[in-house]
């Protein structure tokens, strides 16, 4: 085994790529794209400080939660949180992103790339006001390239099969998980009731 370090090492291990994985790359968003994103209830967002230090964050709410404005710019809400705000503080030294939709009972998820900036425009928040409370800030999106992604890597995960879907009670709470990382680091000691009635309290007043 050997390192890969070059694109000629990369290719010769894998080959070329398929002519249509290359043609179907749009620059703007069809017909189809838009009803995609009009359908998806989830997308996640990549994104890099000024050195290259990458993030991924995800995004939800109701399906269409992200406006098509036109076929180059997509709007983002972004509504009351953590505050960690790393998605935004990247965006702010490196505006190139990523994102992936994807759509409850589809194996098909969808990709985009593009050119990031905050706004707080009042026009632009209205257009949020439907969902009751308005983001604090909308992330307006210029699209560079758009393609639809196959199937295989969801089908293979069953995501989306009941039958996939393990025990949650298997799994720890987030207090708890949260309780035991602040102790191993020696942050601030907290029960497990109380950081999950934190989280819960989270969703009710963010949600």
């Amino acid at each position: 085994m050997a390192k890969i370090e070059t694109l000629d090492h990369l290719r010769d291990v894998y080959g070329p790529p398929l002519e249509i994985a290359l043609q179907k790359q749009l620059s703007a968003i069809d017909k189809h794209c838009r009803r995609f994103i009009e359908l998806a209830p989830f997308a996640v967002i990549s994104s890099a400080d000024q050195t290259g230090n990458a993030d991924v964050s995800p995004r939800g709410d109701g399906p269409g939660f992200v406006h098509v404005l036109d076929e180059k710019t997509l709007l983002i809400p972004d509504r009351p949180g953590n505050r960690r705000l790393d998605t935004l503080t990247n965006i702010l030294a490196n505006p190139q992103v990523g994102l992936l939709f994807l759509v409850p009972g589809m194996n098909e998820t969808l990709r985009i790339n593009g050119i990031a900036e905050l706004r707080d425009d009042p026009e632009l928040l209205d257009l949020f006001a439907a969902t009751g409370k308005l983001p604090i800030s909308v992330i307006k999106i210029t699209v560079q390239e758009v393609f639809l992604h196959c199937a295989k890597s969801l089908m293979r995960s069953r995501l989306w099969d009941v039958t996939a879907q393990i025990d949650r009670k298997t799994f720890p709470t987030l207090g708890k998980i949260i309780k035991d990382q602040l102790s191993i680091e020696g942050g601030e000691e907290a029960s497990q009731e109380e950081t999950d009635a934190h989280f819960a309290r989270s969703i009710v007043e963010h949600g």
